[in-house]
């Protein structure tokens, strides 16, 4: 099963998360091949906001141990932590992209769903990775996906991790596609990302 998190940054705790990068690292280390996609996001001054992760993991326990036995979580780096089931749409992880445009930037944009979309989303899922997979973006789209609820059966939203000219292409991308242009969504979150891990 494939998860996503994300976990955001309290306020003034970046001194503590860089007091414990090692021991973040070598706590993900074990999970390295089953890891999707990672990195933190930013400011534009470069502190981080957050911690953003998906992962193949083998069921909820398993997502729950992720989420909340890592150091930052429990040091109390991380204010609160977005975690869903993940469905890819973009099918390959970050280290299968091969982009990389002198200038561009990348994001972590996050459409949280209205309650009730899931049959409307269903109905609407062709168009959607056709808009995502097309001329558009199709080679700016790192790693992209539906979330999900716990048991796999509620739409919850998309996450995608893309590399744009900037913020503002950025926070176009879901309002303009098949399921922002229907209403679909609550609220749509954009964040300054980079590619996480070990050097």
């Amino acid at each position: 099963m494939e998860y996503f998190f994300y976990c955001r940054d309290r306020v003034g705790s970046w001194p503590l998360r860089a007091e414990l990068i090692e021991t973040h690292w070598s706590f993900m280390d074990p999970y390295g091949e089953a890891m999707i996609a990672r990195g933190p996001t930013l400011l534009p001054d470069e502190t981080p906001t957050g911690s953003m992760h998906v992962v193949d993991l083998p069921d909820a326990t398993a997502a729950r141990a992720f989420a909340f036995d890592e150091p930052n979580y429990r040091a109390g780096v991380y204010g609160e932590v977005l975690m869903r089931r993940w469905r890819a749409m973009v099918g390959r992880t970050m280290w299968d992209f091969t982009g990389g445009v002198d200038g561009y930037e990348r994001f972590l944009i996050i459409g949280h769903a209205k309650p009730g979309m899931a049959a409307a989303r269903e109905s609407l899922s062709d168009d959607y990775r056709r808009y995502l997979t097309g001329a558009d973006y199709g080679d700016r789209m790192i790693v992209g996906g539906s979330l999900l609820s716990e048991d796999g059966n509620e739409w919850m939203g998309t996450a995608l991790m893309a590399e744009l000219p900037d913020r503002k292409a950025a926070e176009a991308v879901l309002p303009n596609g098949p399921c922002g242009r229907a209403g679909m969504y609550e609220s749509v979150e954009v964040h300054r990302w980079e590619f996480g891990g070990r050097r």
